[in-house]
């Protein structure tokens, strides 16, 4: 069994139609495949969506929903390779986790006889059946479009011959980005890491032929989530989920696959159908704890109808948005609509696109209602788009009275997933952390002493349901509950009311850092400054990112505190881990923008 995975690409190869993609290696694996059509990621950012991949659990059952969270996770969630190597299987990983917990080293432990970059299906012994991993970062977002451009020119496209590299004047731009000559340039390089990588999956096909292992190995081709390029990663919309998936069974194996090579399957996909249908197909009966269903071989379930996905705060950029897909419409729920697609984010940030439009945004130059919709300073509560009619989900039907029924009928069938799922992703991480000290997020769920989920989400819709929510949420401020109380302080944040106010004084540090942002916003009050230093002061290291983040969007009204900020960023430069990485991609930016000229 051999896995391709690829980083942050779209399905923008040859073989799925995309005329501009220059991809021979895997247009001919495609030949010799099943090629699926309906696959999505269940995040659209990696570590989440690897956390689910090494488990067969979605990252919001396990509190892993978060980009490097870092909290536990069950120890039966012994990982899914482990299965196999305790079969007997030579399992390599090649060579990035990123499994998005504190287990993951007892996982890779577990899992994998070699990780490495070295690590290959070569190490096994003679006969011994292997599972391996190629984790390809040729496409990844740090090459397609945040290295400088020079740097790309020296490490990626210096690998293709000049006929090879793609012209950015023919660059197919979507309705979403503006027709400049950076975006046109950066779509252009996107697709030169394609080629690059195509040339790389060719090589390691070739070794598997060499070997005189091709008879008797099946491939798996696929891509972590979308592209990593504005509006793609990061957004649950089919240009952050969708990617491709190439099946090669060989014919000894044909029993096994529901089409013929070279035949494509519109069946719905998730991520999370991966690690039940690996363990199905080599004989191994997936734990139940995996929530996925089988897709392939005698095991094979009836095809599902829809697929989930989530997603929350990647880098310091706070979000939550959570959908729904069937297998022509798309409905997205956005719990945090009064912040922009576009908004801060220090490492997308580094990618000269990205600048290129928000600058054309601050100006008022984004011309069309594509752009607008991604680069405008908030979004819609509910998203609906007819995905067969628009791909590129520009047209939102949620407000549509032709589709009151289907938005009902979407937004329950994501509400009874939310809850199947006890989705912990609406509890802070900093809230979250103090109550699983002798547990995890998965264990609490299912305990005695679960959080109120259903509650914490009622206190979620609110959010940007306008004036008549603000008594509500006035009234949430006081409940029992502290991620209530939090949804109802970023509600009130949303809308702008000062009655937030008397939530400066919460126990809890997300509800505290959500209601001094808001009042420091509004008024400037220097007493929600204050505390916000001391919250970025603080030992809590996740309230720290919240602070610092919330001074970061601030703005021109954090001056007050920049010496703490400064003191800080100084603090945290050459600390390693995480937290010290948020609090500096926040603060960078915002110091220099409060010292520049000063």
């Amino acid at each position: 069994m051999l896995w391709i995975t690829v980083e942050d690409m779209s399905c923008n190869l040859g073989c799925y139609g995309d005329k501009y993609a220059t991809t021979p290696n895997i247009d001919r694996l495609a030949s010799e495949s099943v090629r699926y059509t309906n696959v999505f990621a269940t995040a659209p950012v990696c570590s989440p969506v690897r956390s689910c991949l090494v488990t067969g659990v979605i990252a919001t059952s396990m509190g892993t929903s978060n980009l490097r969270s870092q909290f536990p996770i069950p120890p039966e969630f012994k990982g899914t390779a482990s299965y196999l190597r305790n079969a007997g299987y030579y399992c390599t990983n090649n060579v990035k986790t990123d499994y998005n917990t504190s287990n993951a080293s007892k996982l890779i432990k577990a899992c994998w006889n070699e990780c490495s970059p070295k690590a290959h299906w070569r190490g096994k012994k003679t006969g011994q059946p292997f599972f391996a991993i190629f984790n390809d970062m040729t496409t990844h977002q740090s090459r397609s479009m945040v290295m400088s451009y020079a740097q790309f020119t020296r490490q990626v496209q210096s690998k293709l011959t000049d006929s090879e590299r793609h012209d950015p004047k023919k660059a197919p731009l979507p309705p979403y980005y503006p027709g400049t000559p950076i975006t046109r340039r950066t779509v252009a390089r996107y697709y030169d890491c394609i080629s690059v990588m195509d040339k790389n999956t060719g090589a390691i096909l070739k070794q598997l032929e060499d070997d005189g292992l091709a008879d008797d190995t099946i491939v798996f081709f696929y891509s972590d989530h979308g592209a990593g390029l504005p509006r793609h990663k990061r957004l649950i919309l089919d240009s952050g989920l969708r990617v491709p998936l190439l099946i090669r069974f060989p014919k000894k194996y044909q029993h096994l696959t529901p089409a013929k090579p070279g035949e494509t399957i519109d069946r719905m996909l998730s991520f999370v159908d991966f690690p039940p249908t690996l363990l199905s197909l080599l004989g191994i009966e997936p734990p139940k704890y995996m929530q996925g269903q089988v897709f392939l071989g005698k095991k094979s379930a009836k095809p599902q109808t829809h697929i989930y996905a989530a997603r929350d705060r990647v880098d310091e950029a706070y979000d939550l948005a959570r959908c729904v897909r069937d297998s022509n419409w798309l409905y997205v729920r956005n719990y945090m609509p009064h912040l922009s697609y576009n908004q801060p984010s220090f490492y997308s940030d580094m990618g000269e696109i990205r600048n290129d439009i928000a600058a054309l945004a601050a100006a008022g130059k984004l011309t069309t209602t594509a752009q607008k919709h991604y680069a405008g300073p908030i979004r819609a509560r509910e998203e609906l788009y007819d995905t067969a009619n628009d791909p590129h989900q520009i047209n939102n039907l949620a407000a549509a009275p032709a589709q009151a029924d289907r938005v009902k009928k979407m937004r329950k069938l994501l509400r009874a997933w939310m809850l199947e799922a006890r989705d912990m992703g609406f509890i802070p991480e900093c809230d979250l952390a103090g109550r699983i000290k002798n547990t995890t997020a998965y264990g609490l769920a299912r305990s005695d002493h679960a959080p109120p989920i259903e509650r914490i989400i009622d206190a979620a819709e609110l959010v940007g349901a306008g004036g008549e929510a603000i008594d509500k949420q006035i009234k949430l401020l006081k409940d029992a509950d502290s991620a209530v109380r939090y949804w109802a302080a970023v509600g009130l944040r949303a809308a702008g009311s000062k009655a937030i106010l008397g939530a400066m004084d919460d126990s809890a540090p997300a509800v505290r850092i959500e209601a001094a942002w808001a009042m420091a916003d509004l008024t400037g009050d220097k007493k929600a400054l204050t505390l916000l230093s001391t919250e970025l002061e603080g030992a809590n290291a996740r309230a720290a990112v919240r602070a610092a983040r919330a001074l970061q969007m601030l703005g021109e009204k954090a001056r007050g505190v920049l010496p703490a900020m400064q003191r800080v960023l100084k603090a945290v430069g050459k600390k390693k881990g995480d937290g010290a990485m948020f609090i500096r991609f926040a603060l960078t930016p915002a110091v220099k923008t409060l010292t520049k000229g000063s």
